[in-house]
């Protein structure tokens, strides 16, 4: 995997197209590193809202505490520990995030900022991604409460009619959540389970959070090499073993 130059733009016009990727506060965020990496190394610029209940999430999860005031260093070391909870696995691979923001790949706004870019339809983006998604944020998404940047930046993504990709992580799900997510289905956006399959070959948890990270990016149409596809041959993935 190797680090990009430039974030991604329109090809006539040279304009920052990112995707946003809300991180929520359900269990999961290996699901939202590893869908960042894929972006990155697809030469996807990426706007990351990461809301407060995430950090909770993150911290009990990974030992890092994500900081407003120091968002650059606090990503880097998140992206670059693995799944399994290796500090540097994917260090060598990361962009540059500490470049100036006219040329990062990266950029964040604070999940209070309801000024922020993404919380405007005229602001150009490619779509978002909600990685892992709780069952808290799929009700405020499908219920278009707004109540922060993540929920709002979700609402203009549907009213815009781009792509909105769920990964809603929770198990199991009540009568509310379900109709919720079938609320958001009518709306257009793509509903995607974070349940990993197995035919792919999965030889450790990297490769278990990659095939969810996987199936993320496959709803959203940014091409990846995060796990083997099928291919019809049964039992194939154990002769490549």
């Amino acid at each position: 995997m190797q680090p990009q130059e430039r974030p991604s733009a329109d090809a006539g016009t040279g304009q920052r197209r990112p995707w946003v990727v809300g991180v929520s506060g359900a269990s999961g965020t290996p699901y939202a590193a590893a869908v960042l990496r894929a972006l990155l190394h697809a030469g996807e610029a990426v706007d990351l809202v990461v809301s407060r209940a995430s950090r909770l999430t993150l911290l009990d999860e990974t030992g890092i505490a994500f900081r407003d005031a120091h968002w650059r260093e606090d990503l880097r070391s998140w992206l670059a520990r693995g799944a399994d909870g290796t500090p540097d696995r994917f260090a060598a691979a990361l962009p540059d995030l500490t470049a100036l923001p006219e040329r990062s790949d990266v950029r964040h706004w604070a999940a209070g900022d309801l000024a922020a870019g993404p919380s405007s339809g005229s602001y150009p983006v490619k779509g978002m991604l909600i990685v892992p998604a709780s069952t808290a944020c799929v009700a405020g998404v499908a219920l278009g409460l707004s109540k922060d940047l993540l929920q709002r930046a979700a609402s203009v993504t549907l009213k815009e009619r781009r792509p909105l990709v769920v990964a809603v992580r929770e198990t199991p799900l009540n009568g509310q959540t379900l109709e919720h997510l079938v609320a958001l289905d009518r709306a257009g956006a793509v509903v995607t389970p974070a349940s990993p399959a197995f035919y792919a070959g999965a030889h450790d948890i990297q490769d278990l959070v990659d095939f969810v990270a996987g199936r993320v990016l496959d709803a959203a149409g940014v091409p990846h090499k995060l796990y083997r596809r099928w291919d019809g041959a049964i039992g194939g993935s154990r002769e490549q073993a």
